[in-house]
């Protein structure tokens, strides 16, 4: 049995596979171009494994569904104050439909687990599109209906989230199964940050179509036919390679039900679990009530949407130029250690810039905010892989989302019940909340501050093949 150093592999993590059939890697690839199988393979990092041309289909398919997932996910929460005067309800009932969108995504987790786990990507791609589809066109549904029929909508609503989970928490698992050593986590960026991007379009696009109540279902009814253009390829991709294009892909994995049991001794994945849990909740709970944070100091839905678009558009090019290094350098834990802290130093920031009168304030907290943000995502989320393997990819993907998406319903439920109340600022003002949100932030930096730091060092572990 040959045994590897963690210098012989970046990135296989320490851990004792008993009957695996890892092979020893080089880390540096070689380029042949005579090599060629029906002319699709690029590259050949080692003898044994390849990538192939046709994994960017089925990449591009999941970064169109997780974008247009969030679209609709933030439907509404760009115009709430509009659409409460169409569906005649209040502005919590709006938040509402973010908060059971984000509920419906634990509800249907332990399915998403298994789907993921025994059908592949390509499975959990389809059954999204499915849902994604009768969602949408349940809430139009909802929203053409005489007066607006505000169930219906909130329906329909509840189906998009149970598809969420099927696209957010396949891209480890899909650039597990396509990409090679030096792609997986640009990969697990491009397919993950596109949810957030469909988040910036909805909270910009929406005001534009919804600029009075009558505008409300054409708004819903635009989304639903871009939401069809981009749902129906998924049928058409590939489901798997021919052959692994790495090590870490080739390896095997624990069944489900063994990696369940192994997970929760795992003390270094709780030390990442909990702050990125906390953070995606943040980032929810903020973009949902992003126009309601706002609104009581004199802003306009169209400047709140401008902020919510920045909050997700400078991150989307910080984490551009960030992924790309770490997926080089293979820096997971230095910079999970810089941008903690730097995040959690913006949500303080954040109590104080809608009482400066100025929207460049939150413009620029909102900016950094995002940069942080999506620069520390596809970071966990492949340094998840790494320190849990054998544990399949998709296990820890959406155990960590799961989290997130939790924690973003409570938050919102509970910023919304703080609102209001602080004294010297205007009628339903969110200060408290925003102290609230500050508070839990800086509470659980420590927790990955402490990677790599006595008991959780990890530099001299091994991997026995």
């Amino acid at each position: 049995m040959q045994r590897l150093t963690s210098n012989d592999s970046a990135e296989l993590p320490p851990c004792d596979v008993k009957g695996s059939h890892v092979h020893r890697a080089s880390t540096e690839s070689k380029v042949l171009p005579s090599s060629t199988v029906h002319g699709e393979i690029e590259t050949l990092p080692q003898d044994e494994y390849r990538v192939y041309k046709r994994r960017w289909l089925g990449l591009a398919q999941l970064a169109l569904l997780n974008l247009m997932v969030s679209w609709e996910w933030l439907t509404f929460a760009a115009v709430s104050n509009t659409a409460s005067q169409y569906f005649q309800v209040s502005e919590s009932a709006i938040n509402w439909l973010s908060t059971a969108f984000l509920f419906a995504f634990v509800a249907v987790s332990p399915l998403v687990m298994w789907t993921l786990n025994r059908g592949g990507p390509k499975t959990a791609i389809v059954a999204a599109s499915a849902l994604m589809l009768s969602g949408s066109w349940i809430r139009y549904a909802g929203a053409r209906a005489t007066g607006g029929h505000f169930g219906i909508v909130m329906f329909g609503q509840i189906i998009i989230g149970f598809a969420q989970p099927f696209v957010l928490a396949a891209p480890t698992r899909y650039s597990n199964l396509w990409f090679s050593d030096k792609g997986r986590v640009s990969a697990t960026a491009v397919a993950s940050l596109a949810n957030p991007l469909g988040g910036a379009l909805g909270q910009l696009i929406g005001p534009l179509w919804a600029t009075s109540t009558s505008g409300v279902p054409n708004m819903v009814l635009y989304t639903a036919i871009i939401t069809t253009i981009a749902a129906l390829p998924a049928p058409f991709i590939p489901r798997a390679p021919p052959t692994p294009p790495s090590a870490i892909a080739a390896s095997e994995t624990l069944d489900l039900g063994k990696a369940l049991r192994e997970l929760p001794k795992n003390g270094r994945f709780y030390l990442l679990f909990l702050p990125f849990s906390v953070y995606v909740g943040f980032f929810n709970a903020t973009s949902s009530l992003l126009n309601q944070i706002l609104e009581p100091y004199g802003f306009s839905e169209t400047e709140a949407g401008i902020a919510g678009g920045l909050l997700i558009i400078v991150g989307l090019i910080a984490s551009a130029i960030v992924s790309p290094i770490i997926d080089r350098r293979k820096t997971f834990v230095l910079s999970i250690k810089v941008i903690v802290p730097l995040l959690s130093a913006t949500y303080i920031a954040l109590i104080f810039m809608p009482s400066t009168g100025s929207i460049v304030g939150p413009y620029v907290v909102c900016a950094i905010i995002g940069a942080t943000s999506f620069s520390l995502l596809p970071c966990v989320l492949e340094y998840f892989t790494v320190i849990t393997h054998p544990i399949s990819a998709e296990i820890t993907s959406v155990v960590g989302w799961a989290g997130g998406q939790l924690l973003g319903g409570i938050f919102i439920i509970v910023m919304t019940a703080l609102q209001g109340g602080w004294k010297g600022g205007p009628e339903d003002n969110m200060t408290r909340a925003l102290i609230f949100q500050a508070v839990i932030s800086c509470a659980v930096v420590p927790l990955p501050l402490l990677l790599e730091v006595g008991r959780f060092n990890t530099s001299d572990s091994t991997v026995s093949t």
